[in-house]
C-alpha cells in the first residue's frame, strides 16, 4: 500500500506515464509506425544498451537537461519492451510495475514492515539475506551475474560477489596501488594503451581472465561444500 504522504510525491506523474504508454501502443498497433510494429525484444537490445550508456554519460558529465532526456529514452525502451510482452507474452507494464513495487516492499521491511535497522550496513545485510531467500535456487554466490556485462564491470561484480560469499578476502594494502579514481583511471588507460601497442584486445583479455577466475571460484565453492558434507557425515556417524 502507498500511504497518503507518498501517493502524490510527483503530481501528475500517473497521467504523464499513461500518456507515454498510450503513445507506445499507438505506434505499434495497426495504422501506427511499421518500424515500431516489427521490433522484437532481441532487435531492441542494442538501443536499450545505447540509451543506458547515454544516460550514464549525462549523469557523469552533470548534464541536467541530458539526464532528463536520457531518462525518458530509457523509460521509453522499458515501455517498448513491455508493450511487446503485452501482445506476445501475456504480461504488461502494469504487471511489471506491480511486481517491482512488491519486490521493493519486501526488500525494505524496515520501511514497509516492523524490521529494525541501525544504519546502511544493516540495510545492505538485510537486502542480501532477503535476496538469498528469493533466489534460493541459485547454487553459487556467482549465479545471476549477467555474462554480457562489459569486462571491467563483470570483473568488479564477480569479485564483489566472491567477497560477500567468503570466497576471497580483500587484498593487503599496496602503497604502489592507485589511491584515487583519477589515478586508477590513468593506470587502466595506460594498460589499455600498452595492450593496443602489442596487438592485444584488453576487453577480451579481461573477460577471459574473469571467466577463468569464475571457474576457479566455483570449484572452490564445490570443494568447500564437499568438505562440509564430509564433516557433517562424520559428526552424524559419531553421534
Amino acid at each position: 500500500m502507498v500511504d497518503d504522504a507518498t501517493r502524490d510525491a510527483v503530481p501528475g506523474s500517473g497521467d504523464a506515464f499513461g500518456e507515454l504508454v498510450d503513445v507506445v501502443a499507438r505506434l505499434r498497433r495497426p495504422g501506427g509506425c511499421p518500424w515500431d510494429a516489427e521490433q522484437t525484444h532481441e532487435s531492441l537490445v542494442t538501443y536499450l544498451v545505447e540509451e543506458a550508456y547515454e544516460l550514464v554519460d549525462a549523469i557523469e558529465t552533470g548534464d541536467v537537461a541530458g539526464i532528463r532526456e536520457e531518462l525518458g529514452d530509457v523509460l521509453y525502451q522499458v515501455l517498448f519492451h513491455a508493450d511487446i510482452a503485452a501482445v506476445e507474452e501475456g504480461f504488461d507494464v502494469a504487471d511489471v510495475a506491480r511486481d517491482t513495487a512488491e519486490k521493493m516492499r519486501s526488500r525494505h521491511p524496515h520501511v514497509f514492515g516492523d524490521a529494525q535497522v541501525s544504519g546502511v550496513d544493516d540495510v545492505v545485510a538485510s537486502w542480501d539475506a532477503l535476496k538469498r531467500v528469493e533466489k534460493s535456487q541459485r547454487e553459487s554466490a556467482l549465479d545471476g551475474i549477467p555474462p554480457g556485462l562489459p569486462a571491467l564491470a563483470l570483473a568488479q561484480k564477480t569479485l564483489q560477489r566472491a567477497r560477500k560469499g567468503g570466497l576471497v578476502t580483500p587484498p593487503e594494502p599496496d602503497a604502489s596501488a592507485p589511491a584515487t579514481e583519477a589515478e586508477l583511471g590513468a593506470a587502466l588507460l595506460a594498460l589499455v594503451e600498452q595492450a593496443g601497442a602489442h596487438g592485444l584486445d584488453a576487453e577480451r583479455a579481461l573477460r577471459l581472465a574473469v571467466r577463468e577466475r569464475d571457474t576457479a571460484l566455483r570449484a572452490q565453492e564445490r570443494d568447500a561444500a564437499l568438505r562440509a558434507q564430509g564433516r557433517h557425515a562424520s559428526g552424524a556417524a559419531g553421534a
